[in-house]
């Protein structure tokens, strides 16, 4: 039984490494989305920011 606990206990490390794991890279695909969806709305600020980035000489 002692074996059985030992190994047990080997493992519990690993299935908390990997679930850290698997939950940063949920967190980071989520980000790296939301980056996606919004990149349209940055162009189009940036656009307009260009535009409106005029000197008027007297």
């Amino acid at each position: 039984m002692n074996e059985e606990t030992q190994t047990g206990k080997d493992y519990f490390w690993i299935y908390v490494a990997l679930a850290t794991a698997a939950l940063v890279g949920v967190v980071v695909m989520a980000k790296l989305s939301e980056n996606e969806k919004y990149d349209p709305i940055r162009a189009q600020q940036n656009e307009e920011v260009a535009r409106m980035n005029i000197r008027v000489l007297s």
